[in-house]
């Protein structure tokens, strides 16, 4: 069944902030929240969704779940990295990217100067589905209200889309990740996205790494960083 987070001063800030509109034809400028939070406002609120992931029945995934996980990170991100869903070590962990997928993310981010402090880490959804199989609409569904809250609180001036359900999902189309990786696009709701490939993909198709780092390239260049020196 379909849920959404229970009303607070803080959530009702950041619905104010991501908007509830259809999108408009000309992309929208970035969000911001009607009424600013003070950072400890933001934290809070952070710490407050946390709970409220660990607690949702939202929909089949939490009968199977051993943790959920929300996502972790710097509050004032440089970069905000959505994936997918979680997988079996993050399921257990209860943090996001600690896998192999996990490693080679961290590693992506080392390629451009940052480290996983300087970014937000998070998942379309927040349990992982059996057997690590494809996100369902009304998991999604259930998921979404938290996504589009952390967004509304972080507010990132560019998000790292990994994978075709979360490039989907954020950009609000049925192409796939083919199609639109190594492009910035914008979120109806006003967010800019760099689609690439996720990190699990890279482990079974190394051969694609020459395009995420073409991606990345563009990242870096875009959020103004100088990329280290490669031995």
């Amino acid at each position: 069944m379909d849920r959404q987070p229970a009303a607070v001063p803080g959530e009702q800030v950041a619905r104010a902030a991501r908007g509830g509109g259809a999108p408009t034809a000309q992309p929208a400028p970035a969000p911001q929240p009607a009424v600013a939070l003070t950072p400890a406002q933001r934290d809070e609120r952070l710490k407050e969704m946390a709970a409220e992931v660990a607690a949702c029945t939202g929909c089949v995934l939490a009968a199977g779940r051993t943790s959920a996980v929300f996502g972790e990170g710097s509050h004032t991100p440089k970069l905000v990295i959505v994936g997918e869903a979680p997988g079996a070590e993050e399921d257990r962990s209860g943090r996001p990217f600690v896998g192999a997928a996990g490693q080679l993310l961290t590693k992506m981010l080392g390629a451009i100067g940052l480290a996983r402090e300087d970014v937000y880490i998070c998942n379309l959804l927040k349990c992982r589905p059996p057997g690590n199989r494809n996100p369902r609409p009304e998991e999604v569904g259930a998921c979404k209200p938290f996504l589009r809250e952390q967004l509304g609180l972080l507010r990132p001036p560019l998000i790292l889309a990994l994978g075709s359900p979360a490039t989907r999902e954020l950009l609000q189309t049925r192409r796939g990740i083919m199609s639109l990786r190594g492009r910035f696009s914008r979120t109806p709701d006003g967010y800019r996205v760099m689609p690439t490939f996720h990190p699990a993909y890279l482990l079974r198709r190394p051969e694609a790494k020459r395009d995420v780092w073409g991606d990345l390239k563009k990242v870096a260049a875009d959020l103004g960083l100088e990329l280290p020196k490669r031995n």
